[in-house]
């Protein structure tokens, strides 16, 4: 019985030495010597691994940027001075690419566009408060402003105002999409910072139809499209929709008699450009108060 045991730890020793010798040679023999510029390009980036470049995380794109399949340009997270070290450390010319940031589809807040019922659920989230007939607000395509892009937003880029409207830090923001998938009213893009012409309003009504729901909702008056450059702006289901190749003929001109500031030209950082909020009608407000729903879930 001893006999066999000691033969038994024997031959398990000798299969064992045998398969790490023959693993030690594979890995000398199959090792890959990876480009020590790697680290070194790595630890000049931000360490954000947002994805915003394209590639899965900062580790991905550096052996990208040391194997020259994409410009350390791409990294629009990086600040512009990161990126012309790294440039410089790789012996190439960086590309000036416009930095890409989350825009909000919309301006009605609560000033604007007001609640038609009172929730009482125990979802507060725009998504639980969604799921009900498409939340409380009047208009069905506004913000329901119960901030889960704010929530979800992982880089302290997006925060609520006191009008129930999230603002985006366009310094901060490094275009992950987070916040675009998120919303269930679908309200965020993402767009360069040099498409400055911007359209605040999904709503598909028309004229009054849609200003009685939120007062700058688009009423598809087509004054901007008279203003601005041919072709630059089209009047599709109601709603101003901008063809943003055309961008380059973009100009202020094309806001200058929106009567209720729907089409906002976004010069500086901040996000909404219009006139100082003001209240709805007093009548109006009293209409909608005045319902007295309520609803749960």
């Amino acid at each position: 019985m001893t006999t066999e045991i000691i033969t038994a730890v024997v031959i398990l020793t000798a299969l064992g030495l045998l398969f790490a010798t023959i693993l030690a040679i594979a890995y000398k023999k199959l090792k890959v010597e990876e480009d020590p510029r790697i680290d070194i390009v790595e630890e000049m980036l931000p360490k954000a691994n947002c994805g915003a470049c394209g590639s899965p995380g900062c580790r991905a794109f550096a052996e990208m940027v040391v194997n020259k399949t994409i410009n350390p340009g791409k990294c629009t997270v990086s600040s512009p001075d990161a990126v012309e070290r790294i440039a410089q450390y790789m012996g190439i010319e960086a590309s000036h690419e416009e930095k890409v940031v989350a825009r909000l589809l919309c301006a009605g807040g609560k000033n604007e566009a007001h609640n038609m019922a009172d929730y009482r659920g125990g979802l507060k989230t725009c998504r639980g408060e969604a799921m009900v007939a498409g939340g409380p607000k009047q208009c069905s395509w506004g913000c329901l402003g119960l901030a889960d892009c704010e929530k979800v937003c992982d880089f302290d880029a997006i925060h609520m105002n006191a009008n129930g409207l999230p603002v985006v830090d366009i310094d901060k923001c490094i275009a992950c999409g987070d916040c675009v998938e998120i919303c269930p009213k679908q309200l965020f893009v993402l767009m360069p910072v040099g498409q400055k012409l911007i359209v605040q309003c999904k709503s598909l009504l028309e004229g009054k139809a849609a200003e009685n729901l939120c007062s700058v909702a688009c009423t598809a008056c087509g004054k901007c499209v008279a203003d601005a450059a041919p072709g630059l702006i089209e009047i599709r289901n109601n709603l101003a929709t901008i063809q943003y190749e055309w961008n380059v003929l973009a100009s202020p001109q094309a806001i200058k008699r929106c009567p209720t500031d729907a089409i906002v030209w976004l010069e500086n950082a901040k996000q909404f450009e219009t006139k100082e909020n003001t209240e709805l009608p007093i009548g109006k407000v009293e209409s909608v108060l005045d319902l007295g729903n309520v609803y749960y879930q």
